[in-house]
């Protein structure tokens, strides 16, 4: 089995896990725009590392107009994405993005205009990211982190905390 394909199986599981609605894994695998999405991001980052960045936005722009998931090719997606509800997610090239996370619709992982190079968030382990918010720019957002909905993040975040409002403040943080 290729590492691809194991890759997935993750994705579907990590999904029918977190999601009460998830019945079985060939609905979640052929039925849930997040995976698709992911699956499709998954091919796209394969031809991105290998160069071929024509073959690259193709896939990923085919993945938005099925889906209204925008992730391009470059963003580096760890394992067990759980994007949920996912119209109008938008994700940054140099974002980064570490395993166990959850993202709800209308999240942007994007830049600020500013910057070059490395210009998207990192995001840590066991992130979520609430319905609505925006990460802005190259900062890095901790393992443990809870986004509220709605918010604009623009500066780091430190692990086990919780942000909430615009712009994003921490209002709660474990020790």
């Amino acid at each position: 089995m290729t590492l691809l394909f194991k890759r997935i199986i993750e994705d579907v599981n990590a999904v029918r896990e977190r999601d009460p609605a998830a019945r079985n894994f060939w609905e979640v695998f052929f039925l849930y725009p997040g995976v698709k999405a992911i699956r499709m991001h998954r091919r796209a980052h394969f031809y991105y590392k290998h160069n071929l960045k024509f073959l690259a936005r193709y896939v990923s722009q085919k993945a938005v107009r099925k889906t209204g998931i925008e992730i391009h090719p470059g963003a580096t997606i760890g394992r067990r994405l759980v994007i949920d509800h996912g119209v109008g997610i938008v994700i940054g090239e140099t974002t980064i993005i570490g395993d166990d996370v959850l993202i709800y619709q209308q999240v942007t992982l994007g830049g600020t205009g500013k910057d070059t190079g490395k210009r998207h968030p990192t995001i840590g382990n066991n992130v979520i990211i609430g319905a609505g918010a925006k990460v802005l720019g190259n900062i890095n957002i901790g393992d443990n982190v809870r986004i509220g909905a709605g918010s604009v993040v623009v500066e780091d975040v430190p692990e086990h905390s919780t942000v909430v409002g615009i712009p994003g403040r921490v209002v709660h943080q474990q020790c």
